[in-house]
């Protein structure tokens, strides 16, 4: 959420934020009224309270009794007042605040223009694009003619968009997994084993509501809802805590499955596993002082491209535009690995440096070495999504018989399988 003081100080800087992100600048001018309103009753408030305080003082005083009955009435109807413009001032903050949770977060300066992800920026390319003596297959012929994906049994138990990984395609997909949290442990992250179910609070600290409730899966009973993502629970840690500064920057890296009820347009992705209702994600985050978010930014991007390099993927790292930046983002690198079969790009990491947004909702803030406080900033990232990274696996070290070789940083994971036999 933003800063208030953002909007007092300087408005015209929303307006043209919004603008970039595609969006209507006249909710600035609505933020601004109620802003305004707001503060106008809590100073009537406070002046009509102060004046009541300082009667009733002098009412014990009076020894005319008629007299004395008539201030009493007097601050009667001056209590009735203060009550009537309390309300207002709640009515009036809910308001406020209301409008100010569906408002996202700035873009960073120097980032992209543009109005869609078909203006995001490519800074770089790792490795060339490979040629294979023989046609690749994609993974939705690849992975059942293997044996280790079953489309047919997902739907029949759940739906469309799931599936069943069997055998050793389950076991790789864990071995990633595994593979990934060790990783970000000797990066300097610090594992954290997640609830899968949070409540309403923790999901509007971490930005997803109210913006994404109708993507959201949730228990109607009671105040439960399925993870989107680890970046939810990895924020709620701290909401309304003080954080010691001497020990920021805090690091941390967990998994979760997620859970989105994806809107997905018709005839995108509709093919394979790439986009499903239900997928398992490993994640970083970091908690910092403001001055450190820029390195810790690129220490987190590192990081992540490491994974891909390591898995031996091919990849490229894209600067994300103001028109295809993130609700909670103030800058957002997305990475992407090439999948043969598919011949695309696919998205398997996105690290964001969300500024203080996050911290504003959550109430995290830290104490300074002069004994004050101010917000966090928070960065996430993935590191990395499935299914496609398993998806870049399985086309990338296809041979030509129809098996796939495991790579080999997962080995040690794998039990001693080191090639999945074509079925």
């Amino acid at each position: 959420m933003l800063d208030i003081n953002l909007f007092r100080e300087n408005p015209a800087a929303v307006r043209e934020a919004l603008q970039l992100r595609q969006m209507d600048p006249a909710i600035v001018d609505q933020v601004i009224t109620l802003d305004q309103q707001r503060r106008s009753w809590l100073a009537e408030v406070e002046t009509l309270k102060a004046t009541r305080n300082a009667e009733s003082r002098n009412i014990g005083k009076i020894t005319d009794s008629t007299e004395r009955n008539a201030k009493i009435e007097a601050m009667r109807l001056v209590g009735d007042q203060i009550t009537e413009l309390d309300e207002k001032v709640h009515r009036c903050e809910s308001d406020l605040q209301a409008i100010l949770a569906t408002i996202p977060n700035t873009p960073a300066p120097g980032i992209p223009i543009g109005k869609d992800e078909s203006e995001n920026v490519v800074i770089r390319t790792v490795g060339e694009i490979p040629e294979f003596a023989f046609t690749p297959l994609p993974h939705w012929d690849l992975g059942p003619q293997a044996g280790i994906l079953d489309f047919e049994r997902g739907v029949k138990i759940t739906g469309s968009r799931f599936y069943i990984l069997n055998g050793v395609g389950a076991r790789l997909q864990r071995a990633l997994i595994s593979w990934a949290l060790d990783l970000h442990i000797r990066q300097g992250y610090e594992e954290r084993y997640l609830p899968f179910m949070v409540r309403e609070n923790t999901l509007f600290s971490a930005g997803q509501l109210p913006k994404f409730a109708d993507n959201l899966y949730r228990d109607h009973e009671e105040d439960l809802w399925m993870v989107p993502t680890a970046e939810v629970p990895l924020t709620g840690m701290y909401m309304d805590e003080i954080l010691n500064g001497e020990d920021l920057p805090l690091r941390y890296t967990a998994y979760t499955p997620c859970f989105r009820r994806e809107k997905m347009s018709a005839g995108r992705d509709v093919r394979g596993i790439k986009r499903g209702h239900q997928f398992d994600k490993v994640e970083m985050y970091i908690y910092c002082k403001p001055e450190d978010a820029g390195q810790e930014f690129d220490k987190m991007v590192a990081d992540a491209e490491q994974t891909c390099a390591l898995l031996g993927l091919i990849y490229r790292v894209k600067n994300l535009c103001t028109g295809d930046l993130g609700f909670n983002a103030h800058k957002t690198y997305d990475i992407e690995v090439w999948a043969p079969g598919c011949a695309e790009w696919l998205e398997v990491s996105s690290v964001s440096h969300v500024g203080e947004f996050q911290a504003h909702r959550a109430n995290i803030r830290y104490r300074m070495e002069n004994g004050k406080t101010r917000h966090v900033h928070t960065l996430n990232g993935s590191g990395l999504g499935m299914p496609r990274t398993l998806i870049a696996v399985l086309e990338n070290y296809q041979q030509a018989d129809g098996s796939i070789v495991i790579p080999e940083v997962l080995l040690p994971w794998m039990g001693g399988i080191e090639r999945i036999q074509a079925a």
